[in-house]
């Protein structure tokens, strides 16, 4: 028997970014493996499966637990919000299986996923068109000191700055330095702030400025967990219907008709 193990990305939250072939995997798949939140956010796709669920903080448990049901055969789906690969199982899974060498007995298969940075991108307008960076501020298991070097470097090169996990109610110490850095010199930067992106009757972007942010300070009513923030870059500009954009370059090249200047 086939020992199969899909990581599947579910996309940002709620089920509106899930990829048809996240969902296939999802409908033949024996096993679902998934953070508690999210299986109920994809209680219509996983109706009828066996389920293992757990909750924060439990992460080794979920990859141990999905490796197990692969190994006995059962084709098991572990889910992992936005895209697998940014702060989410792809790591720890593809750690354990190598770790304990497991290449040859189970078949790893990863399905990308919509990111909240690319949601809320598409949301606010045009605003990621040029270089960007993705720094998460969870201190959990990031060095603050190098988060904070990250995100000084990011804002240094000019790179429209996507930051996740800003803040929770007991780590509250990484944000404060990213306002910190934002007061010197970037202030007037564009500044995006999403809320519980694909969440439909959560969902909320609001489109406001860096000093925004740093008036506020850890107070911003808008700012948590479930928040992404986008710091865009110099070029960056408001369009006529308030929406954000970074040109590409194209205009300062051609005529809008196409030609040469």
């Amino acid at each position: 028997m086939a020992k199969r193990l899909f990581i599947v990305s579910s996309g940002a939250g709620g089920t509106s970014y899930i990829t048809p072939e996240a969902k296939k995997a999802l409908e033949e798949c024996e096993v679902v493996v998934s953070y508690s939140k999210y299986a109920r956010e994809l209680k219509e796709l996983i109706e009828g499966k066996e389920l293992f669920t757990s909750g924060m903080t439990h992460e080794i448990e979920r990859c141990n637990q999905a490796i197990e049901y692969a190994k006995q055969g059962k084709t098991t789906c572990i889910v992992s919000n936005g895209d697998a690969n940014v702060y989410g199982m792809a790591t720890l899974i593809v750690e354990i299986m190598d770790e304990k060498d497991l290449w040859d007995e189970v078949e790893l298969i990863s399905l990308p996923g919509v990111t909240s940075f690319l949601a809320a991108a598409s949301k606010a307008g045009a605003p990621v068109s040029q270089d960007f960076s993705i720094i998460s501020l969870s201190d959990r298991l990031t060095d603050i000191n190098l988060i904070d070097k990250r995100v000084k470097v990011a804002l240094d090169c000019d790179f429209v700055l996507g930051i996740y996990n800003p803040k929770s109610k007991k780590r509250i110490k990484p944000y404060q330095n990213f306002l910190k850095a934002l007061e010197d010199g970037y202030q007037n930067r564009i500044a995006i702030i999403a809320s519980n992106v694909g969440r439909v009757e959560k969902e909320q972007i609001t489109i406001t400025t860096a000093q925004d942010l740093i008036d506020q300070d850890i107070e911003h009513p808008a700012v948590s967990m479930s928040t992404l923030i986008i710091i865009c870059n110099s070029n960056s500009k408001l369009t006529k219907n308030k929406k954000v954009l970074t040109p590409r370059g194209y205009l300062n090249k051609y005529e809008l008709d196409g030609e040469l200047k």
